[in-house]
C-alpha cells in the first residue's frame, strides 16, 4: 500500500511539475500565466508601480533568480539599469547570456523608433529602437508564441499542452482584437502629447499623433524653455489630451493642461500600473478608455 501511495505522489509530482519562470515586467508575466498554465509558476520582479527602467535590484530579487529555469525580459535596453549585475550575481546557469533559460523577447518584435546615431547629447535613447512594445495589443500573440516555443524547449515533454495553450489564447485574443479595434476607429486623427514615448506603438497602430512629449529628451526633466514651446505648440495646434504615466512628475502636466485647456490622463504602462488594468484585458481597455475618451 506504502508503495503504491508513494508511486502516485511521483507521478502526480511530475504530472503538475512547474517550470520556475521569473519575467522583469507584469503584462509578461500575464501572457505567460496564459500559455503556461497550471504547468508555470510565474514570479514577476519589476513592479508596475515604478519606472521599468529603474527597478532596485534588492536581495529578494536575487533570491527567485538563483531558482529560475527561465527569465523571461523585455529587452530593447530598458533593463540595462538593473537586470544584468542581478543575473551575474544570481549564478544560476540556467538563466546567463547565451543560455536556454534566456528569453529577450525584444528579438521577436519590430521595433520602432531606431535612433540613426546614438549619443548622450540625445538623453537616454535606447539603440534597439523604443522598448515600450507591450502597449500595442497586437504584439500579445508574437509574444505569446515567441513564450510558449521556449516553454516547449525547455519542458519538452508537454509540448503539446503549452502549444494547445497558445492556439487556444490567440484564437481568443484574435476575437478581442476584432472588438477592440471596432471600437478605436474614431480616435484616429486625435493629437495627444506625452511625457516620456511611453505609448508610440498605440498611437501608431490606431493613428493617433503625438505632437510632443513633457521631456525634452528622454530621461531629462522638462526645462521651463521647453514647457512653455510645448505650451504654445498644443495651442496652435488644438491638442487637449496629454497622457501621463504614474511615475514620473505630474505638476508639469498640470501647469500646461491648465494653460492650455488640456486634460491630463493617467495611463497604464503596464498590467496592473493602475487601478482596474489588472488583467490583459483590463490592461488593453484601459489604454483605450484614457488615450481616446
Amino acid at each position: 500500500m506504502k508503495k503504491i501511495v508513494l508511486i502516485t505522489l511521483v507521478v502526480t509530482t511530475a504530472l503538475f511539475a512547474s517550470l520556475r519562470v521569473d519575467t522583469t515586467y507584469s503584462t509578461l508575466g500575464a501572457i505567460t500565466k496564459r500559455v503556461g498554465g497550471d504547468l508555470v509558476n510565474v514570479t514577476v520582479l519589476g513592479s508596475s508601480k515604478y519606472d521599468p527602467h529603474f527597478i532596485v535590484p534588492k536581495p529578494s530579487l536575487l533570491s527567485k533568480l538563483r531558482r529560475a529555469d527561465l527569465l523571461i525580459m523585455n529587452g530593447g535596453g530598458i533593463e540595462l539599469g538593473w537586470l544584468p549585475p542581478l543575473i551575474q550575481n544570481a549564478h544560476n546557469r540556467n538563466i546567463q547570456n547565451g543560455a536556454k533559460g534566456l528569453l529577450d523577447i525584444s528579438h521577436f518584435i519590430p521595433m520602432i523608433d531606431k535612433p540613426s546615431t546614438v549619443s548622450r547629447a540625445f538623453g537616454d535613447v535606447h539603440a534597439e529602437g523604443n522598448p515600450h512594445y507591450t502597449t500595442d495589443p497586437h504584439l500579445v500573440p508574437i509574444i505569446a508564441k515567441a513564450i510558449a516555443e521556449k516553454l516547449m524547449q525547455l519542458d519538452s515533454e508537454n509540448a503539446d499542452i503549452y502549444q494547445k495553450n497558445l492556439d487556444a489564447f490567440t484564437q481568443k485574443w484574435q476575437e478581442y482584437l476584432k472588438g477592440y479595434d471596432a471600437g478605436l476607429r474614431s480616435c484616429r486623427g486625435k493629437k495627444v502629447v506625452q511625457y516620456h514615448e511611453l505609448y508610440n506603438y498605440f498611437l501608431k497602430r490606431y493613428g493617433v499623433e503625438s505632437i510632443g512629449n513633457i521631456e525634452p529628451l528622454p530621461g531629462i526633466a522638462p526645462s521651463s524653455k521647453h514647457t512653455l514651446a510645448l505650451l504654445m505648440k498644443m495651442k496652435k495646434d488644438g491638442v487637449k489630451t496629454i497622457l501621463q504615466d504614474i511615475y514620473h512628475e505630474k505638476k508639469t502636466a498640470k501647469f500646461i493642461a491648465a494653460k492650455t485647456d488640456a486634460q491630463v490622463v493617467v495611463v497604464p504602462h503596464d498590467v496592473g500600473a493602475v487601478k482596474g488594468s489588472e488583467t490583459l484585458e483590463k490592461f488593453y481597455n484601459t489604454i483605450a478608455e484614457k488615450i481616446c475618451q
